[in-house]
């Protein structure tokens, strides 16, 4: 007669994760991944229908019309440009940053960290808002230039354009891409200096050979944090871009606000979000942060 052996239980472990994961899947579902289904449908309507989710026909008139027009892959290749300035500014001006709240605040790094984020306390809409203050025609530097007589008329070009949208992203996107960078620097083995100073390495080549390295997987995902979202930004070009600053985004906030058009304000949005995850593939395949650098 064969004895069978007790039933293996159940692993806690499994049974907590699993507890925990299923509630983030429901709400990656329904705030994710069904939005994205709904602008993916509603992208092959013929037009707008009060039934959205009712049976109807497909059609790509809206990806032809999307597709043919070139001044909407000119502006595409626009706001693409411009988020990548925006994400390799706001990354390399970030950096000192974490390094500096990383291995050099000591105490005052929590200090120092709670007053980085107080940006976001406040609202995006004010942050953007005291930009365009701080740069109109009657704003603080144009009246301080005037009040000192260095111009004797406002200058107009500082608000009003791309660059203008640029340099607002890029104060914007600071504070967000620290936070990945710092999060790879603190998780740096201290003794690898250490390591590294007793080997008669300079603290440039301690840098260059020890640090940099390690954090680059976080450089990685701070570009990619503040490039994806910028790409479709309409909000700020539509505060202080003006005519002279519009983004893709605006064009596609435009389709949906304005002229009604949800089907082709979808197709231009699937359009964007396919060629940004093509994009950001590519980037990483290509940089692979893990080896970059690598000595």
């Amino acid at each position: 007669m064969i004895r069978r052996g007790p039933r293996p239980r159940t692993d806690p472990r499994r049974a907590t994760f699993l507890g925990l994961s299923i509630p983030t899947a429901l709400i990656l579902l329904a705030f994710l991944l069904a939005p994205l289904a709904l602008t993916v449908s509603m992208s092959f309507h013929e037009k707008l229908t009060s039934d959205i989710l009712g049976p109807f026909e497909p059609t790509l008139q809206h990806y032809q019309r999307a597709t043919s027009v070139a001044s909407y892959w000119q502006l595409l290749w626009t706001s693409g440009v411009m988020a990548f300035v925006v994400a390799l500014v706001a990354t390399l001006f970030a950096y000192p940053v974490a390094y500096f709240l990383a291995f050099r605040a000591g105490s005052r790094a929590g200090l120092y960290l709670i007053l980085l984020l107080v940006p976001f306390w406040t609202s995006y809409l004010l942050r953007v808002m005291a930009w365009k203050l701080l740069l109109g025609s009657n704003g603080v530097i144009n009246s301080l230039l005037v009040g000192t007589g260095v111009i004797d008329e406002p200058l107009t070009a500082l608000l009003y354009n791309r660059t203008t949208v640029v340099i607002t992203l890029i104060y914007v996107w600071i504070p967000f891409a620290t936070l990945p960078i710092l999060a790879v620097l603190g998780r740096i083995d201290a003794r690898l200096h250490d390591a590294a100073a007793d080997l008669y390495a300079s603290p440039f080549e301690q840098f260059r050979r020890v640090t940099l390295p390690l954090s680059l997987p976080g450089i990685a995902a701070a570009f990619l944090m503040v490039f994806i979202p910028t790409v479709g930004e309409y909000v700020t070009p539509l505060l202080v871009g003006g005519n002279a600053g519009i983004m893709y985004g605006n064009v596609i906030e435009d389709y949906f606000s304005k002229s009604a058009n949800w089907p082709l304000g979808s197709a231009l949005s699937v359009i964007m979000l396919g060629i940004t995850l093509v994009l950001v593939v590519i980037g990483v395949r290509i940089v692979q942060p893990r080896r970059l650098l690598r000595t």
